[in-house]
């Protein structure tokens, strides 16, 4: 059966038409004739929604009680019985109510899909699991209901909805996203038009960075070598010189002027040592790079000029920032430059940008292009020099009139000799000494034009110039294999040294690694395989590349073992064998990797187990000691009146009893918050989120504190807010009890309320020591008294299980500082206005 497809409707901000959009789409299908119904749409009050929903098919809700309550869910058993080709599932990240098939809705969407239905959706962009602390950061309200990135960059096909923030304000003033009484509210807070830019910003960069993965998927699939400049790519060449910040800095300018514009600054290591550099200085300038937005590549390349194209060409990079050369003016003679051959090779497509710089014209010593990996180009003029040469240098003596001699005729021809081992090697050199000789025998030997010599002295020197030009020639070619070897081993310890420190330090992933590999070796994919034993099949540990992993390392192109039961898979080319041993490096620290990544998953778990041995302890020490005290209270009073040769006065008995009393509700307070404290840290706090007025909770929960400790100003006209009835008034009683035991007798407690923004704040305001900036945090964790409170107080739970019950609900609670002294405690608690958290909350079980 095929799998459905999925198209989701991205807003951009709640209220910008995703619904509507989705619901157009579904009249458009039914007037071509496909078989579309609602399997579950949000209708928020909204008249037009209303509207749009006239003429199709709507698939009865699940009904479901929870907490003396009914709640209506998608019914996914009856969207699989009904089997339409078309599905409308609103809100994707929406959380189910407990009991219901799957815990989330994106789970339901999923097994439509698996069923071939195809599903329309809608989801905010602040929904998103991984732009939960930006939207936190932007608008100040932690969104509970998430879906994850991968299933909608999984999507078939992704549709923004967008809007200005001056239009959906204006929607949002006209009543056409919440009811009147809700609009000013909205528009002073979550709506503000800072908020609502930043949102569409994200959304835009957010699909903008989808299409472009949509554009490297075609391009590869295709083969597309062209660049197109769909978007600003600007790559930056660095040769780590200190002119490479001068260029990032540059390139980060130009990026800007284009909306959405990259910056990928690449460091091209050659074997021959050309560009060799200081890891120091390339350091800085990765870690400028990625201060500024850009990334940072390191690739290696034996011609830098093709290097850097091909790797701007496989980025589909629209432009090419390099420094102006650092040589001096005579060095031009042994080549172009870097810049100057990138700007002639690079084709219509792409800019080339030569930034002047202080370094420039300064030099940088002679290029080492004799320890060079021989191309085929500098073979050729080494054979053209070598036997080409002297045919010209005969021409050239033969038609002079000048007798320049024997010796100096045989020094001309040793000089091309070792000009032939300089471009080409030891071959081109061998076969110059040989013609040379020959030459030298038949043009300037006498007698000339004959083979045979006449002087022996002349023979001698013949002899002397074949062996003076071989050994030339072969200590100039084992010079330059040397000089390559060398040049290419330190190319490779920078790499490496790159490596380690990046892998000892935990600062690369595996996923990053591997891509470093890609880079580095031009690979289109690189997986790491991973078995149990030698039998057992393999398994993909991490895998980078636009190609699909391969199952087996046998099957790869290239394959290196990581360990016993590991194996690097690259597939792309088959690399030569002096690169395998760099390659082989890599193996044993991607291996490192896991290993690492697996020892910090077990010291996660041990930290878990540690902290869980802590809160035993404690709770067996809180046991022991702070549950004795009262326990010998009520036994002492207990046998006092059991004593029948006491007799006792009714007053008497009375204290006795109010001491019985006392202690048993201290008992009941410290048990209570012990239960409370377990079920935090167990996460079984499931709260039944309901409208309530405060005003009817916060005078219920100061039951246990006097009367005239405490101040109460909580005002009517406070909108509701979208709590646990239950958990609030133990909320409020812990944190109000806490401030009554801290502040002076004298003074009272002040417990006010008022709205900001969406939610709704309620400070309660002592007059005691107050808590140091280092220490307000540390007075909510479990176990913990703040100063020198009698140890028979209590166990240092009750600001721990506020916190807890707090954030269960949705809410905050944190300690302020009283103006001229004192401690205040802010409880945020969400409002009724903010109905998506409250539909996510009402089923979300939180620790």
């Amino acid at each position: 059966m095929a799998r459905g497809k999925l198209r989701i409707y991205l807003g951009a901000a709640p209220g910008v038409g995703k619904t509507y959009a989705m619901l157009s789409e579904a009249h458009r299908r039914i007037e071509r004739g496909a078989d579309c119904v609602v399997a579950f749409v949000e209708r928020h009050g909204r008249p037009r929604t209303e509207v749009m929903l006239h003429g199709l098919e709507e698939i009865p809700r699940r009904e479901l009680e929870y907490r003396d309550a009914v709640f209506t869910e998608m019914d996914v058993d009856a969207v699989l019985a009904r089997r339409p080709q078309v599905a409308l599932v609103d809100e994707l990240a929406h959380t189910n109510i407990p009991g219901s098939r799957n815990t989330k809705r994106w789970q339901d969407v999923e097994e439509l899909l698996a069923a071939g239905i195809d599903v329309i959706s809608t989801v905010n962009i602040q929904h998103l699991e991984s732009l939960g602390d930006v939207v936190e950061a932007i608008t100040g309200v932690r969104q509970q209901e998430t879906v994850p990135d991968e299933l909608v960059r999984r999507a078939d096909q992704i549709e923004l909805v967008d809007m200005s923030p001056e239009a959906l304000r204006r929607r949002m003033a006209h009543g056409n996203i919440y009811k009147p009484d809700k609009v000013d509210a909205a528009l002073s807070n979550y709506f503000r038009p800072g908020n609502l830019t930043a949102l569409r910003e994200l959304a835009l960069l957010w699909v903008a960075d989808r299409v472009d993965e949509y554009l490297n998927q075609y391009r590869s699939e295709h083969r597309v070598s062209k660049i197109w400049g769909s978007r600003e790519r600007i790559v930056v060449g660095l040769t780590g010189g200190p002119e490479g910040r001068t260029l990032i800095r540059r390139a980060a300018r130009l990026a800007e002027k284009g909306a959405g514009g990259e910056v990928l600054a690449v460091y091209v290591t050659r074997s021959d040592g050309l560009t060799s550099a200081s890891p120091k200085e390339l350091a800085v300038q990765r870690t400028l790079v990625e201060d500024l937005g850009g990334t940072f590549h390191q690739v290696v390349g034996d011609d830098i000029p093709a290097a850097l194209l091909d790797f701007s060409r496989g980025v589909n990079a629209t432009q090419i920032v390099l420094g102006v050369s650092r040589r001096k003016s005579w060095q031009y003679v042994l080549g172009p430059g870097v810049g100057a051959t990138v700007a002639r090779d690079s084709g219509p497509d792409l800019d080339v940008h030569l930034i002047t710089h202080a370094e420039a014209g300064k030099g940088r010593g002679l290029p080492a292009a004799r320890g060079a990996r021989l191309g085929r180009s500098r073979i050729l003029w080494g054979w053209f020099a070598g036997v080409g040469g002297p045919l010209l240098l005969t021409l050239l003596l033969t038609h002079v009139d000048a007798d320049l001699g024997l010796t100096n005729d045989m020094l001309l021809f040793l000089t091309l000799t070792v000009a032939a081992a300089l471009l080409g090697g030891l071959l081109p050199a061998l076969a110059s000494a040989a013609f040379g000789s020959m030459l030298l025998n038949w043009y300037f030997t006498p007698p000339v034009h004959r083979i045979t010599i006449a002087d022996p002295k002349n023979i001698l020197a013949l002899a002397i110039f074949v062996a003076v030009a071989v050994s030339v020639a072969s200590v100039v070619d084992l010079a330059a294999r040397r000089t390559h070897q060398a040049a290419r081993l330190r190319a490779e310890s920078e790499i490496l040294s790159f490596l380690a420190g990046n892998v000892l330090r935990g600062e690369t992933s595996l996923e990053e690694l591997l891509e470093r590999v890609r880079e580095t070796f031009v690979m289109r994919s690189v997986a790491l395989l991973e078995r149990e034993n030698d039998s057992a099949p393999w398994t993909v540990a991490g895998c980078v590349g636009p190609d699909a992993p391969t199952g087996r390392p046998e099957d790869a192109d290239v394959e290196v073992p990581a360990g016993d039961h590991m194996a690097l898979a690259l597939c792309g080319r088959v690399l030569p064998a002096e690169d395998r041993r760099v390659l082989a490096a890599f193996a044993a620290q991607a291996a490192v990797v896991v290993d690492r990544r697996r020892l910090q998953e077990e010291a996660d778990r041990a930290k878990v187990l540690a902290e869980g041995n802590r809160m035993r302890t404690a709770l067996l020490a809180a046991v022991s000691h702070d549950l004795r005290t009262p326990l010998a209270g009520i036994k002492a009073a207990v046998t006092s009146l059991r004593s029948e040769d006491v007799a006792w006065s009714e007053q008497d008995r009375a204290e006795l009893l109010a001491g019985i009393e006392e202690g048993c509700d201290r008992l009941d307070h410290l048990i209570a918050n012990l239960l409370d404290m377990s079920r935090v840290q167990t996460g079984t706090v499931a709260p039944l989120i309901r409208d309530i007025d405060l005003d009817e909770v916060v005078p219920m929960s100061l039951a246990g504190v006097p009367e005239d400790g405490v101040e109460l100003d909580i005002p009517e006209t406070l909108p509701m807010v979208c709590v646990d009835k239950g958990l609030l008034e133990r909320v409020v009683a812990n944190v109000v009890e806490n401030a009554v035991k801290y502040g002076p007798a004298e003074e009272q407690v002040v417990v006010s309320a008022s709205v900001l923004g969406d939610r709704v704040e309620v400070r309660v305001v002592d007059r005691g020591p107050g808590v140091p900036d280092e220490a307000k945090e540390h007075i909510f964790e479990p176990f913990q008294r703040y100063g020198d409170a009698p140890r028979g107080n209590g166990v240092g739970l009750g600001l721990a299980v506020a916190r807890g019950f707090t954030e269960a609900m949705g809410g905050t609670l944190r300690a302020e500082d009283t103006p001229g002294g004192g401690l205040t405690m802010v409880l945020s608690l969400p409002t009724a206005d903010n109905s998506e958290v409250v539909q996510g909350l009402s089923a979300t079980t939180t620790s």
